[in-house]
């Protein structure tokens, strides 16, 4: 996840200036830059991020993370991401269904354009023909129902997992997108509770 210490070190590189240079400029030591880059200062006083912002010739703003980074070419087909943080719940399986992880993590940040209320981090490689891969975030829309076919977050009695999902009168099935997973079929013979979270409306991953 992007952080005002990796803004700084990118900002930092991007100039070809060194650690010194904006330890003088800002009147901190090396090491105190060093701890801002590397996060084990976190809570960077306000004075010391306008210096460090002058030093680099960049904005506040743009260290914080509320501005478009600079020095990006003006093309028609770019355009600047306005972007919020949606909170981290835990993990969801992509395979087997998991015990649930219901603690909060932290917040990943994502465009104003996914309206998600919550996001889960994914654990196997079931859905990976819907180009959802192990570790890749999955931003969730806390919704009681899906249409059938729609990928959702979904809790079998203690467990998560992340699936197709297919709704009938007596049973609910779940399909993976990888074809070594069958087809999960649950009714009230072998299922004490089942619940939709909510629909899958975005995904975030690595590009490899």
């Amino acid at each position: 996840m992007d952080t005002i210490g990796k803004r700084m070190r990118l900002a930092r590189i991007n100039k070809e200036k060194t650690l010194e240079d904006i330890a003088k400029a800002v009147g901190v030591s090396r090491q105190t830059i060093q701890r801002y880059e590397s996060g084990v200062i976190g809570n960077i006083p306000s004075d010391k991020i306008e210096g460090i912002a002058k030093a680099l010739n960049v904005t506040p703003g743009y260290l914080m993370g509320w501005e478009q980074p600079p020095d990006i070419p003006d093309f028609p087909n770019i355009f600047p991401i306005e972007t919020k943080k949606v909170p981290l719940l835990g993990k969801i399986a992509a395979g087997q269904p998991v015990m649930a992880e219901e603690c909060f993590d932290s917040y990943v940040q994502c465009g104003n354009f996914i309206k998600a209320d919550f996001c889960l981090r994914v654990q196997g490689d079931s859905m990976i023909n819907a180009r959802i891969y192990d570790g890749d975030i999955v931003f969730i829309k806390q919704q009681a129902e899906v249409e059938n076919g729609e990928i959702a977050a979904v809790a079998i009695d203690d467990a998560v997992t992340l699936k197709r999902v297919y709704i009938s009168d007596t049973f609910v099935e779940l399909r993976a997108e990888n074809p070594k997973y069958k087809p999960m079929l649950f009714n009230q013979s072998n299922c004490l509770s089942f619940r939709i979270l909510g629909k899958a409306i975005a995904f975030q991953g690595d590009i490899i």
